[in-house]
């Protein structure tokens, strides 16, 4: 087989290997650090402060602590032993329910923390399986039950700023101009491939005044008049080549804000939910790249 040559200059690694093995040893100390303890009661006191009804008995902190436990794949039970673990080992704390568990882990609010201002995102969708399944079984006895569809968008250091969670029918399109809606002041730059090569969207940018990175199609033409914003794209992409405009967009960093971050996510956390209703799905689907960003915060 000829040899293909790959055009642009070959990849040098300048990774600092010793900062990146101890991050990743500083995710593993954090599934077994309750970190709750030191907190527990100030936590308390705040979310009981006007509250009507039966006072909290256990602080956010540890449903957090949960929730990634959930993600990475502990049964419910099987965190209630991990906590009964730890309190008989520690300070002989409290230990909550697998039931209380799975209740506050449905109702963990899932934020992202916006990390700067500037931010040069990209954003992309991927599936998760609904079911521990191979391909062979979708199509061998035709048991087609979908996908989540998750579209996210990340910035090129590796960190998530905005999700959404659907049905595999879930359009990229109209799901990251949401996005780019509700994060535009922190946004400078915005890649996508493709598929985002859509009037509304060079509109939308034009708009927010972010500058689009977009991968524009083969046959765009350059005497549209519909949208001023995109044609101004196509004539730059036109003159320059896919090669030229890519390495001065700065296009490869794409996959850093997408595709890494999916690979990351399931490789850890895995690449099918085990929940049955479709919210359940949803959530347990969004709580897997919750889980990632708060374990790349921690580290």
């Amino acid at each position: 087989m000829a040899k293909k040559k790959r055009w642009g200059k070959k990849f040098v690694d300048k990774r600092n290997w010793k900062e990146y093995n101890r991050k990743l040893v500083l995710r593993g100390v954090f599934y077994i650090s309750p970190t709750f303890l030191n907190t527990w009661l100030e936590e308390i006191k705040q979310m009981n402060k006007g509250k009507v009804g039966q006072p909290y008995l256990y602080p956010n902190s540890m449903i957090e602590f949960s929730g990634i436990l959930y993600a990475k794949g502990f049964d419910y039970r099987a965190i209630e032993g991990i906590i009964e673990g730890l309190s008989n080992q520690l300070e002989n704390f409290p230990i909550i329910s697998f039931s209380q568990i799975r209740r506050r882990i449905k109702k963990l609010p899932l934020l992202f923390n916006k990390k700067g201002n500037n931010l040069i995102v990209g954003c992309d969708g991927s599936g998760i399986k609904v079911s521990n399944r191979g391909e062979w079984i979708r199509q061998k006895w035709a048991v087609r039950r979908g996908w989540i569809r998750v579209v996210i968008m990340g910035t090129t250091e590796g960190d998530l700023v905005d999700i959404r969670i659907g049905s595999e029918t879930l359009n990229e399109n109209p799901a990251s101009r949401g996005m780019l809606r509700n994060n535009h002041k922190n946004i400078n730059k915005m890649m996508g491939d493709g598929w985002f090569d859509a009037k509304e969207n060079f509109r939308l940018l034009s708009h927010l005044g972010i500058e689009p990175v977009i991968k524009i199609n083969k046959n765009a033409s350059i005497t549209t008049r519909s949208c001023s914003a995109r044609k101004k794209e196509v004539l730059v992409y036109k003159e320059l080549g896919y090669k030229k405009w890519a390495k001065e967009k700065e296009y490869g960093m794409r996959w850093v804000a997408t595709e890494g971050i999916f690979s990351a996510v399931k490789r850890i956390f895995g690449e099918c939910v085990r929940s049955h209703k479709t919210r359940n799905m949803c959530h347990e689907a969004k709580l897997k790249f919750w889980a990632y960003q708060k374990l790349r915060d921690i580290s």
